[in-house]
């Protein structure tokens, strides 16, 4: 069982976490949702769609313009408050490497802290266990936040996957972060060339396999582009290919731009692998 927020999910059903960017400058929207109106518009589609997980964020991934912990803190707080206020039953998380942000947005009704950057802030875990929030142990193979790989080299990615998000879980439990809320993510492109983060989804079911629920963030990666040779809005396909992969293979949760389309697609394969019943079924039954 899978508890976030006042949420619980089935061992069989896929969940998927909703990407709201409160951020000028995101790889994917370019600032679409930084103001309130959009980013609450957003959520609405997101839910209607069939996410369960709003995941907002208040700081790009990649390198830029230094981002302080008070102006993150200022871009998302207030907007975690109204999402709140507005969808009581929505499960909300947060994409944060620092213990400051984590305190005050769980202060305002933050399920989740997904913690991208493999726990370089170790107090973020100790936050998440003071609010009995939720965690994503994520790897990123040491990385600084907000940097890029260069020449990252593993002697064996997935085994160097599974030490660091394993103890990171485990640390996560011991300080008082309840089991069935800690999730572990392999960190497609954190730390990684592409041929890394292949060889990380070809052996998801290594992860599945240690009995944490398995998190992925695959939407318009660059290990997509880069296998396709695709721009970052051309990468959707390529996205829900992996998408399907990882799902067959057992992930949980899926973190993403496009929700509607993730929904069938992991509507298809659950359906597929015995776990949900086809919507409708009169194919040679008149």
């Amino acid at each position: 069982m899978l508890r976030l927020g006042r949420r619980e999910f089935a061992p069989h059903e896929p969940v998927i976490m909703a990407i709201v960017n409160r951020t000028p400058d995101s790889f994917y929207d370019q600032g679409a949702t930084f103001r309130d109106e959009p980013a609450l518009t957003r959520v609405e589609q997101a839910v209607a769609e069939g996410a369960a997980i709003i995941d907002i964020g208040g700081v790009k991934a990649g390198p830029g313009e230094e981002v302080t912990a008070e102006e993150e803190a200022r871009r998302t707080v207030g907007f975690v408050a109204e999402v709140r206020r507005r969808f009581p039953d929505v499960v909300i998380s947060v994409d944060t490497w620092r213990h400051e942000v984590g305190e005050a947005v769980c202060e305002v009704g933050a399920d989740v802290l997904n913690d991208a950057w493999g726990g370089v802030d170790p107090r973020l875990a100790e936050v998440a266990a003071r609010y009995g929030a939720g965690l994503v142990c994520t790897h990123a193979g040491g990385a600084a936040p907000r940097t890029r790989p260069h020449r990252v080299e593993y002697e064996d990615v997935m085994a160097d996957i599974l030490d660091r998000t394993l103890r990171l879980a485990e640390r996560a439990v011991s300080l008082g972060v309840p089991r069935e809320s800690v999730m572990i993510d392999p960190g497609h492109d954190f730390g990684k060339n592409t041929r890394h983060s292949l060889e990380a989804t070809r052996r998801l079911d290594e992860m599945v396999a240690t009995g944490w629920p398995v998190l992925v963030s695959l939407s318009n990666k660059d290990f997509v582009g880069e296998t396709l040779d695709r721009p970052v809005k051309e990468r959707v396909l390529g996205t829900l290919a992996t998408t399907a992969v990882s799902a067959w293979l057992g992930a949980r949760v899926y973190r993403v731009h496009e929700v509607a389309e993730t929904r069938q697609v992991l509507d298809m394969v659950a359906s597929i692998a015995g776990h949900r019943a086809p919507a409708v079924a009169r194919r040679g039954l008149a």
